[in-house]
């Protein structure tokens, strides 16, 4: 019955794949407690019935970590996490290095140590030298297992994670306080780090706090030679990662990912104040060792976190150039990082569920970098008595279609090719800075091209004239109307990278178009090109080319690419369908102090002739360019075969 029971414990917090109802999970905890009523002499103080905690601790006891528990360091721009990468390397003498990313989780730093498998303690970061033991409380967190499952499990194992508390969960227990006549609690990390030093085990149990594992410290008899290996062991023994870890084989694609994520995080019921990368092989660490504060193969990337508190007054949907039905919460204006919000993205109705939001409601609303505002939690016990669930709507607001739900998704979208909502934002989209940049092309005339039949696609904003502007929209003049048209006119040159931008072919942002027309430069080139070819771009990968690829063989991408070809709209690439590609195909890896260009100069010539440039020497490069000090790099060059250039070599290469 214990296993039975521990192995749901771990569908439901680690896996998130529970197979069984709360109500059925709740009638084997009572049958388990019966049967150890009837059979005392079979209590076991790792039972899953223990969890409820015991009777209170005297006080905390101070013990010594086996392995100092550092601190991380940070860095809060994008500059600062390039210089570091670029350090790690040179001190690594160029080797190839893959790199892992993770959430940085704003909980509380804690050890857990297990012996033979069962947790024996645990304790808090203190001071890194000494922490405070915790046990007491960490036993009553359901996701911690008591006692570990699975094969070459070590005789000890010190496993470092984050102790956090949800969202969700703060919102109620702040429900339970406040029903109690006791004061609420401002955020999760300040409960959490409360909770996990109280005296009453009691206390911490009823308050669900979670945890996540990140990392190991002291251990005899572990398998593992890398953290991946380590993230694959401990999974099977039960234990809950920080999700969504990823692996990158080379700093620019760590750093592309830090772009994205600057941008907008997912998604997630726990509070992250930043990523964190950190080196996948464990020998590579031992040799960049440690300073007196920090692990030197380690380092975050934080993000200024801005709250405030406000009222959310109504709900409402949005259709989204894809026909993606999102969800806006619209606020009484309140200042967060210098500027006024009135709006908050709601993600989509499953969220609106998680977070159970309604209209009245008291809400808090963050902003990511200063960027994004988003809800994070419902303060639900300033809820109003007469709020109600809300209710996503069914059909598209805009033509009336009855919406669909993404397959295994969450998305919900209206399908239908003629919304005239859905055309509003490609239209937008288009007409936008990274699209093809037509300045006076707003909101309020794009709602009246469409609505008043003068805009059906886009190659229909290249026929306009300024008569059609002055006769059909409102108030607008003789001299508004030869600058819209002026502006729209001279985006015909603007090149077929921004094309495929604008178009908003799916996860091709600029940067992806950028790689893509290097390679194939005009729209008859790129018409010619396999899935394949485009997958084998640098930085492209199967994803983007798939969907480049589809959206050139349906109807809807030939009729758009055709109709602006007609238009009059350029679709080649300014000052490359000229250029041969005289590097089609070959792999280049650069390295070595360089005297007459910089690394980024060479690389980007690489792509420029049709070459990828990248980070690693593998069997697969054709070349390396090596300067001054190569290192390892042009060792293991060597030792494949692979030609080996100097810059001038490289020069003459590249002429024709």
């Amino acid at each position: 019955m214990r296993q039975q029971i521990q192995r749901h414990d771990r569908l439901y917090y680690v896996a998130a794949a529970p197979e069984i109802s709360d109500l059925q999970y709740d009638r084997l905890i009572l049958e388990l407690k019966e049967l150890e009523a009837n059979f005392p002499q079979l209590v076991d103080p790792d039972s899953p019935t223990q969890r409820i905690g015991d009777a209170p601790v005297p006080e905390l006891q101070q013990v010594p970590h086996r392995v100092p528990m550092l601190s991380i360091d940070n860095t809060y721009s994008l500059q600062e996490l390039q210089g570091y990468f670029g350090r790690i390397e040179k001190q690594l003498g160029g080797e190839p290095v893959r790199w892992l990313m993770e959430y940085k989780i704003d909980g509380v730093a804690a050890s857990l140590v297990y012996q033979a498998g069962r947790l024996t303690q645990a304790l808090t970061r203190g001071n890194g030298i000494v922490g405070d033991d915790i046990t007491h409380n960490i036993r009553t967190i359901k996701d911690v297992p008591l006692q570990l499952a699975g094969d070459h499990i070590p005789d000890l194992l010190e496993i470092r994670g984050e102790v956090y508390m949800a969202n969700a969960d703060l919102a109620e227990l702040n429900l339970r306080q406040t029903d109690a006549g006791l004061p609420a609690f401002k955020n999760t990390r300040n409960v959490t780090a409360g909770t996990i030093r109280l005296l009453d085990p009691r206390i911490a149990a009823s308050r669900k706090l979670r945890f996540f594992c990140h990392g190991v410290g002291f251990h005899e008899g572990l398998r593992a030679t890398s953290h991946s290996q380590l993230l694959e062991q401990v999974a099977c023994w039960g234990l809950p990662l920080t999700p969504n870890v990823r692996q990158f084989d080379s700093t620019n694609a760590a750093l592309d990912a830090a772009r994205l994520l600057e941008e907008e995080l997912p998604v997630l019921d726990f509070e992250v104040d930043g990523i964190v990368f950190k080196i996948d092989d464990f020998q590579q660490r031992k040799r960049l060792g440690a300073t007196s504060k920090s692990p030197r193969w380690v380092i975050a990337y934080k993000r200024e976190r801005y709250e405030a508190t406000t009222v959310l007054r109504r709900i409402e949907v949005q259709v989204g150039k894809s026909g993606t039905v999102t969800p806006v919460a619209h606020l009484q204006p309140v200042d967060i990082a210098e500027t006024t919000v009135s709006r908050a993205s709601l993600h989509n109705a499953d969220e609106i569920a998680r977070l159970d939001v309604r209209q009245g409601d008291t809400v808090v609303v963050e902003k990511a970098g200063k960027i994004i505002p988003k809800v994070i939690r419902v303060e639900k016990h300033l809820r109003p008595p007469a709020a109600v669930p809300y209710v996503f709507p069914i059909q598209c607001p805009q033509c009336g279609e009855r919406l669909t739900k993404d397959q295994g998704g969450v998305y919900i979208r209206c399908l239908n090719p003629r919304c005239a909502a859905k055309l509003r934002q490609r239209i937008a989209f288009f007409a936008s800075r990274d699209g093809m940049d037509i300045d006076g092309l707003g909101d309020k005339l794009i709602d009246q091209l469409v609505s008043r039949g003068l805009v059906h696609n886009y190659h229909d904003l290249y026929h306009l004239t300024t008569d059609d502007l002055i006769n059909n929209l409102d108030l607008v003049k003789q001299k508004k109307a030869d600058r819209l048209v002026a502006a729209i006119q001279q985006s015909r040159d603007r090149g077929l990278s921004r094309v495929l931008t604008a178009i908003a072919i799916r996860h091709v942002g600029q940067r992806a178009a950028q790689l893509i027309t290097r390679h194939y430069p005009t729209v008859a080139q790129l018409r010619q090109a396999t899935e394949a070819q485009l997958s084998s771009i640098h930085e492209v990968g199967p994803a983007i080319a798939r969907s480049v690829r589809h959206y050139l063989d349906s109807p809807h991408g030939q009729e758009t690419l055709q109709g602006l070809a007609d238009a009059g709209v350029v679709l080649e690439e300014a000052g490359q369908s000229s250029k041969p590609q005289l590097l089609q195909g070959k792999t280049f890896v650069v390295t070595g102090a360089l005297q007459r260009h910089t690394r980024d100069q060479i690389e980007a010539k690489i792509e420029e002739l049709g070459g990828r440039a990248a980070s690693g020497v593998s069997k697969n490069t054709d070349y390396l360019i090596a300067g001054a000090r190569a290192g390892s790099k042009k060792a293991k060059a060597e030792s494949l075969g692979i030609t080996i250039l100097d810059e001038d070599q490289f020069d003459r290469l590249c002429q024709p």
